[in-house]
């Protein structure tokens, strides 16, 4: 098991830094929209600004893709334990893609995955027994299988992503709240652990810049579809993610076509001074998340980060 220790030590104080700071990432100029496409929501008008930088303390810097992996699996496995210690119960958000392969491992395994309830981030409008396409099916032969009595919140496999979203967010809020908390101002959920992947154009769950999706407030639907392409996804919209105890994204890999893994995008995920939530989606969580990253994804950043 890894240990995290010096510098690196900060990553649990980050976890509860700045969700205010979160919120200045959205102005606050509120309108209705109904649409088809969006169902009921309230769309939150952005002001094109720059968001502030990541804090650096907020920024973790490990060797290698098997370094941030072990990283990711003992965070999990250290919020597992605190969440049921304190309220007896795990509510955890997972994503598709990379981090998933982050979580295969012997050393996460406990008996913490009977009182822990899983929903995806985002996921396709597709079967759940899609090997390629659904991320469930991915995850259940990866490590879900492993995970004995988890209670993991499914689409209904169909291909309509309107009804899918809002059957997805019936299902969450159907959850009491000793299984998953409710913020006492917003209303909204709270996850114990909501661990995010980040693409090279700044998306997170399925939230990708030029989009309305990634503008919608904290008043707005829970959950989101996402009609960009045959078929479509739901997403958790951001407000959610970033409401969670504690906010993860990690970035991590290499390969013969990209060296320097996502070196690039993390630099305009953490560090550039001109993004908004239209252009690079990722930077909402800025002030909210901790950045776990190899040292290739990192090599971009510049100081005072590396």
């Amino acid at each position: 098991m890894l240990e995290i220790t010096s510098r690196n030590s900060s990553i649990y104080a980050a976890f509860f830094l700045g969700f205010l700071a979160y919120t200045s990432a959205f102005a606050v100029i509120p309108t209705r929209r109904h649409s088809a496409a969006f169902g009921r929501i309230s769309h939150t008008t952005r002001l094109h600004a720059g968001v502030a930088s990541t804090p650096v303390e907020n920024v973790i810097v490990l060797k290698d893709d098997v370094e941030v992996s072990a990283a990711i699996r003992k965070i999990l496995a250290d919020a597992a334990s605190e969440a049921i210690e304190d309220h007896g119960y795990f509510a955890l958000a997972i994503p598709g893609g990379s981090i998933l392969k982050m979580l295969v491992g012997e050393d996460v395994l406990g008996d913490w995955t009977t009182k822990t309830t899983i929903v995806y981030v985002n996921h396709k409008c597709v079967n759940m027994d899609d090997l390629e396409l659904s991320t469930h099916a991915k995850a259940r032969k990866l490590f879900l299988d492993k995970w004995i009595g988890c209670n993991i919140l499914i689409l209904d496999g169909t291909d309509d992503g309107d009804s899918e979203a809002s059957a997805y967010e019936d299902k969450m809020r159907a959850l009491s709240e000793d299984v998953l908390p409710r913020d006492g101002a917003s209303s909204l959920p709270i996850f114990d652990l909501a661990l995010i992947g980040v693409g090279d154009d700044g998306h997170v769950g399925s939230l990708y810049p030029g989009r309305e999706e990634v503008l919608v407030g904290d008043d707005g639907a829970w959950v989101l579809p996402v009609a960009m392409k045959h078929p479509p996804s739901i997403t958790l919209s951001l407000p959610i993610m970033a409401n969670a105890k504690k906010v993860v994204v990690a970035a991590c890999g290499v390969s013969d076509k990209y060296p320097q893994g996502k070196s690039a995008g993390m630099r305009r995920a953490v560090a550039a001074d001109d993004e908004t939530l239209q252009t690079f989606p990722a930077v909402g969580l800025r002030s909210k998340a901790t950045w776990i990253m190899d040292q290739a994804a990192a090599s971009k950043l510049g100081s005072p980060y590396v």
